[in-house]
């Protein structure tokens, strides 16, 4: 059984709490939290019957503690996660892993120092429509690869941004692209491999903060296909979609729903047994953004713990995707093409006045 222990009891920490403080996941227990904010950790304490902190070094002193989840803001993911890794204990941040590509080789080197496995949250990578994609894509049903499109269209008004001062700042944020968008950019990459370069627009429409809340984004890959990225929180009146297309010479993908987690399209030129079974059998969606591969995640991470088995997305598989959200970013601040690799000039994301 391994003991996992929460920092940062926010909007996201119901969802990793219910699922380890709740007998979800064989072999795993929630056995602590710890929040700044002395209410918030109370209350998910209390609602697991969990001892619940203000300080995360306190926690680690006095917990049994075999793994650790950071769900900070974005911004002190990287503090967090060098300063817990002299514990010695293996740690699962949320996504983005951090906002600086400097702070994610930092986390990278402290965690390999220490001996600790770093774990980067990217659950959609596990829902089963999408599981069922790479499959395909392995077997080479797609042949050459033409377009990859990703789509954002979720709902967040000022009143979620308006919850913590650090929502939608450079410093400790980053706007869509940097947060609910980062799972899309991912499986995006993942699905049609290294980026050869970006030319992206964003714009603020109906918040006030200092990021973007929409953003449209063209992609070449080095494979010759193209790609590309539309993200907003600007849909009213509520969450439409989360989805991704795959098109090849050898057949169509589409994976929609709220949260990458409906089969709608299944097309191939080459028919196989189970392809006419596959619309029905995945097309589940979840009740919510946050969608269902959350618990199949952490099963991954308990596994590959419990085995010694490498995981699916460690820290340079999180720096990859970040890296991309920087290159993104800087086009959007220099108005140009942007080609991976770079070093960023203009890019805010992650940056505080000194």
């Amino acid at each position: 059984m391994l003991k996992f222990g929460l920092i940062g009891c926010g909007r996201i920490a119901k969802r990793h709490s219910d699922l380890l403080g709740r007998d979800q996941i064989d072999g795993a227990k929630l056995i602590a939290v710890c929040d700044i904010q002395a209410g918030r950790a109370q209350v998910l304490g209390a609602e697991h019957s969990v001892p619940a902190y203000t300080d995360m070094d306190d926690m680690m002193s006095n917990e049994d503690v075999d793994v650790v989840v950071v769900l900070t803001d974005s911004g002190s993911h990287a503090e967090h996660v060098v300063s817990l890794s002299s514990y010695g204990k293996h740690i699962l941040v949320e996504k983005p892993m951090a906002l600086t590509i400097d702070d994610a080789d930092q986390m990278i080197r402290a965690c390999d120092e220490n001996g600790v496995r770093l774990f980067v949250v990217k659950q959609n990578r596990f829902n089963v429509p999408v599981v069922k994609l790479r499959e395909a894509l392995e077997a080479g049903r797609f042949g050459k690869m033409v377009l990859g499109t990703v789509r954002v269209r979720w709902s967040r008004d000022q009143l979620y941004y308006d919850q913590d001062s650090w929502r939608g700042t450079w410093a400790y944020d980053g706007g869509v692209l940097a947060n609910q968008a980062s799972h899309h950019v991912d499986l995006l990459e993942w699905m049609l491999g290294d980026v050869e370069s970006v030319f992206a627009k964003s714009t603020t429409a109906l918040v006030d903060i200092e990021t973007e809340d929409t953003i449209c984004v063209v992609l070449k890959f080095r494979n010759g296909a193209l790609g590309i990225i539309e993200a907003t929180t600007a849909i009213r009146p509520k969450d439409l979609e989360g989805s991704i297309s795959i098109l090849g010479e050898g057949g169509t993908v589409v994976i929609g729903g709220f949260a990458v987690n409906r089969m709608e399209t299944w097309n191939f030129v080459e028919q196989v047994a189970d392809d006419e079974d596959v619309l029905e059998s995945y097309s589940v969606n979840p009740p919510n953004v946050y969608g269902f591969g959350h618990q199949a995640y952490y099963e991954h991470v308990v596994n590959a713990i419990l085995t010694d088995t490498p995981q699916l997305v460690d820290g340079l598989a999180g720096r990859k995707s970040l890296e991309l959200i920087h290159a993104i970013y800087e086009s959007v601040e220099t108005g140009e093409e942007v080609r991976l690799r770079f070093s960023p000039r203009l890019c805010r994301l992650g940056i505080r006045d000194s």
